[in-house]
């Protein structure tokens, strides 16, 4: 969809004409728009096509009509197996208007259309691409916060869990940080061209601003490699813990097995169709069955005192070796 915008003093307005100073937003691109963007606003299909490629890395080019810069912005959709992803954005520049092309919506966009930037205007080029940029490394700084706590969550289910329900959802959680590592990298690149290249040139003000970016998408980066770093120790050490936890769960089912045991082989020994010890005897029922219970409590009792033996070595060898 593609909508036209002026900003006005109350925020923007929706416009069906183009005009000097304009905004070209579009969003969930169709073929028709793709068409539309292409004839009607003179935007080559091959830079159509890489921005419409999820996997294109943030880069700045300069055509004979305008200028375009393509970065790559977080986005988050509950939709999609992996909630957190990026996607690339691509601003073109032209003399009399701006356009911005996205696969889907974005927080960093919106926060641009519902007034969240203090000072900004469309009609400054310049400052539309930093501000952008630092809405960006902002929502990436968000997001990281968010997937943080959610592994928090996570990790909390995971000390009684025997299953890999949580090792799977640990599992998109890391390939979200794999995407936002790369594509904030992808970004720093960019800011560094940005800060070198001639296409575009800064004010003395323009310039803090965009150091000022650089310094939050390096913080967005330094962020995201240390939850990965986390995470993956995490998954390794609960993935023992899952291990462990089996274990025990094994222990304790050997042991009712082997206690079930002791009754089965009796009553197995007192099935068989030959001449046995109180074949004859009026309460020999029962008392095979009382012999049963007494013998399967002993066993259990001599299995359990075998464990405790066993911790309380455990926590005593250690102090044994050091005196």
């Amino acid at each position: 969809m593609i909508v036209i915008r002026t900003q006005e003093a109350a925020g923007f307005t929706e416009t069906s004409t183009v005009s000097k100073g304009c905004w070209i937003d579009a969003r969930n691109v169709t073929k028709a728009d793709m068409v539309r963007l292409e004839h009607e606003f003179g935007i080559a299909g091959e830079l159509l096509t890489d921005i419409m490629d999820a996997d294109e890395q943030a880069r700045i080019e300069k055509e004979d009509d305008y200028t375009a810069i393509i970065v790559r912005l977080p986005v988050y959709d509950e939709s999609y197996e992996i909630s957190y992803f990026t996607l690339p954005l691509g601003i073109i520049l032209f003399s009399d208007k701006i356009v911005t092309i996205c696969q889907q919506s974005s927080d960093a966009l919106d926060d641009v259309l519902k007034n969240r930037i203090r000072g900004f205007n469309i009609r400054n080029k310049s400052t539309f691409v930093l501000y952008l940029l630092s809405r960006a490394a902002f929502t990436y700084l968000r997001f990281l916060k968010e997937l943080n706590k959610k592994i928090n969550a996570i990790e909390r289910d995971l000390q009684r869990s025997i299953k890999n329900n949580e090792l799977i959802q640990l599992l998109s959680l890391q390939k979200s940080l794999v995407y936002f590592t790369t594509s904030i990298k992808t970004n720093e690149l960019l800011l560094e061209k940005l800060q070198k290249s001639p296409l575009i040139r800064f004010k003395e003000d323009e310039k803090e601003l965009l150091e000022d970016v650089v310094t939050e998408n390096k913080q967005a980066i330094e962020m995201a490699n240390i939850y990965s770093s986390i995470l993956t120790g995490t998954m390794d050490a609960f993935a023992s813990v899952i291990s462990n936890n089996l274990n025990i769960v094994m222990k304790r089912l050997t042991v009712v097995s082997i206690v079930l045991m002791i009754p089965t082989l009796i009553f197995s020994y007192y099935g068989m169709n030959v001449n046995l010890p109180f074949a004859g005897h009026a309460f020999a029922g029962l008392g095979i069955l009382a012999m049963s219970v007494v013998i399967s409590a002993m066993g259990a009792i001599l299995l359990n005192t075998g464990r405790r033996r066993k911790k309380l070595a455990a926590k005593v060898l250690p102090y044994s070796l050091g005196a």
